[in-house]
């Protein structure tokens, strides 16, 4: 099939398409239902034929999926590719604004790793039923953060009972 240009065009089946971009065929479905990649013609069979064209945007969209763009920022991009009137300053601030989220999101795990850091500090890893951390997944968020921050870590002692025939009993310090 001709492009008026002069060039042999291939048309690809959503599995060819798929192996040669290396993207999941129900990855590809998905972009077409969200309009990431354009409807494709169909066959007179009813096919989907899908032009070579569609190797380099899915490469694209992979790519920018593997950067963390997400779907949103890449219709973004796409907007700016596909109409060819874009700048290389349009496309960095793009960039640098989902920078800038990528280190907000940064911050935000370190003070998840600080938090649960400070839970298992709290445990003693003995082979109790009682479990600060289990405890404080109950809290409510409000009190978890106080909680956290000012409860020692609780030591079980553990004493014999007679009458239980030698059985240990655990009892939690206060």
């Amino acid at each position: 099939m001709a492009t008026g240009v002069g060039e042999e065009l291939e048309l690809l089946t959503r599995g060819a398409l798929a192996a040669r971009s290396g993207c999941n065929m129900e990855t590809i479905r998905y972009y077409e239902r969200i309009g990431i990649l354009p409807p494709p013609p169909r066959s007179a069979g009813g096919h989907r034929l899908y032009g070579q064209d569609l190797i380099k945007r899915l490469t694209f969209v992979r790519r920018s999926r593997e950067l963390g763009f997400t779907i949103e920022e890449i219709r973004q991009l796409l907007r700016l590719v596909d109409g060819s009137n874009y700048t290389c300053a349009q496309v960095k601030t793009l960039t640098r604004s989902h920078a800038r989220e990528v280190q907000q999101k940064i911050a935000d795990l370190e003070k998840l790793k600080s938090v649960l850091d400070a839970l298992a500090r709290q445990c003693t890893g003995d082979e109790v039923p009682e479990c600060p951390i289990i405890d404080a997944l109950f809290e409510p968020r409000s009190r978890l953060r106080s909680a956290i921050s000012t409860r020692p870590a609780r030591k079980p002692t553990r004493t014999r009972s007679s009458e239980s025939g030698g059985a240990r009993r655990i009892q939690k310090r206060g």
